[in-house]
């Protein structure tokens, strides 16, 4: 048997990233478990976004949109090297929402969360916006506010990276195959063997149903399997603003630059019923996203321009809304009876912009049940690993990372500079030059970092580094990622 841990949290997504970071920070021997990669699951297939929602005011959702712009402040200062303010144009057509809803609707977005730091809504005239050139010429008006970007992956990494340096556990590729209460303990057992912990925490995302029946446990709320797909094509325009593209179907999605030489557009929303092992966008979705920017921009694109697709399935409580795009984002927390021994407390819904939140509520709840919880909230004003610089200082850190390590081009600074931050030098360390680095892999990977990365942040195949602790494999080409396999084992 092995040792006793106060917490045993399942799920190594966001939310189970967090509540472990959170917990460990507090005082817990935390241990987290998680079947596959970190972020493996919906954590890294969503649009990118650390915002508020500026639609789900539609449906009223007004105390969401607060808590997630109010998080978004939060995320952007103890993280301002992976999370980045972002200017987002919103055409006007007249077709769909009226003009003057757009516009009350981006007020009420700008002030709702109190005072941010970033800027506010203006209107545009996009026949002399730079935004305005791609489009095509009936698209004469529309509003330009602000939002951030994430590097969603990364974000689920450093919380566990955060949760191991305060004595977290972190073990991936250990699916737990049962878990039981033994007295007035959990015991799991997940990968082969038994672990033991004082709580158990549900983090389990869109299984988090499967693993509270699993467990013993009737599910506290249904959960509504949302499919959310996104396709990567050849960029459409050479600015840094990105688009959100009101749709006939009172839809919206995002067109937002990605990696330099490419545009992301997503999402859709659509019920999943199939295998959460095998989600991927279907060709339907993929037609739906390029006609959601063929109606906006001049350069049409095809599903044979499409270069990547991703699709993943959000874990949403579900309120009976008819269409899933109407579904809430809002989050449930369920922590068991006291009189039923051993708590678990279950994580239903939620968005990624409020896992922090999310994170703290679920370890406050815990914390009269674990007597070993007995430190305060802590981590909204501690920065997550590599974010130790202000959140208006990630210009001056890609400057000095340039003049540290000048064989290192442009995009490799800011690649480089946006993933790790402050913490780069742990595998840049004194080299002089690519060849101090190791093995090129291509596309700027190095076998110095790719070392960091398996040694560090649980790296083991190549997959785990070209589509989550970076996006290199949308630069590689087959024959590189091939060696790269190669020399990972995987």
């Amino acid at each position: 048997m092995s040792e006793l841990f106060d917490l045993i949290v399942i799920g190594g997504g966001v939310n189970g990233a967090g509540v472990a970071r959170d917990a460990a920070g507090r005082g817990a021997k935390v241990l987290l478990l998680e079947k596959g990669d970190l972020a493996s699951g919906t954590s890294s297939k969503s649009t990118k976004l650390v915002h508020g929602g500026l639609r789900y005011l539609e449906y009223y959702e007004f105390a969401l949109v607060r808590e997630a712009l109010t998080e978004r402040e939060t995320l952007w200062s103890i993280a301002p090297h992976i999370i980045w303010p972002m200017r987002f144009v919103l055409p006007v057509t007249k077709s769909m929402r009226p003009k003057w809803m757009l516009r009350t609707g981006l007020f009420l977005y700008d002030h709702i969360g109190g005072k941010g730091g970033l800027k506010k809504t203006r209107s545009v005239n996009l026949h002399k916006h730079r935004a305005g050139g791609p489009l095509e010429p009936q698209y004469t008006s529309g509003f330009e506010y602000s939002d951030g970007w994430v590097d969603d992956a990364r974000l689920v990494v450093l919380n566990a990276l955060d949760a191991a340096e305060h004595g977290a556990t972190i073990r991936t590729r250990t699916p737990v195959t049962a878990a039981r209460r033994v007295g007035d303990v959990w015991q799991v057992e997940a990968g082969g063997e038994t672990f033991e912990g004082r709580a158990l925490v549900n983090a389990a995302g869109p299984g988090a149903d499967d693993l509270a029946r699993l467990a013993g446990e009737n599910p506290a709320y249904g959960i509504r399997r949302v499919r959310g797909s996104h396709i990567v094509v050849p960029k459409l325009f050479d600015h840094e603003c990105a688009y959100i593209l009101q749709q006939p179907d009172t839809r919206i999605c995002f067109a937002i630059p990605w990696e330099g030489d490419y545009t992301l557009v997503g999402t859709t929303d659509a019920d999943h019923p199939g295998s959460l092992d095998d989600v991927e966008a279907s060709a339907e979705e993929i037609r739906y996203l390029c006609d959601a920017v063929n109606r906006y921009f001049e350069h049409d694109v095809t599903p044979d321009d499409v270069v990547w697709t991703y699709a993943g399935v959000r874990a949403l409580v579900d309120d009976g809304s008819g269409r899933p795009e109407a579904a809430s984002r809002g989050y449930r927390l369920a922590l068991s009876d006291e009189g039923r021994g051993a708590p678990i407390l279950g994580v239903y819904g939620g968005k990624i912009t409020s896992y922090r939140h999310v994170a703290e509520e679920a370890v406050d709840k815990l914390a009269g049940r674990v007597p070993t919880l007995i430190g305060q909230p802590w981590t909204g004003n501690a920065p997550l690993p590599g974010g130790d610089i202000d959140r208006n200082a990630q210009p001056f850190l890609l400057e000095v990372l340039g003049e540290e390590y000048p064989f290192l081009s442009a995009r490799d600074v800011q690649r480089v500079g946006r993933a790790y931050g402050t913490r780069a030098v742990d595998w840049l360390g004194e080299a002089k030059g690519w060849d101090d680095l190791g093995r090129n892999f291509g596309a700027g990977l190095s076998e110095a970092e790719v070392t960091y990365l398996r040694d560090t942040e649980w790296a083991q195949t190549a997959d785990d580094i070209l589509w989550r602790r970076t996006k290199l494999g949308v630069h590689m080409s087959e024959a590189e990622q091939a060696a790269l396999r190669e020399f990972m084992g995987g």
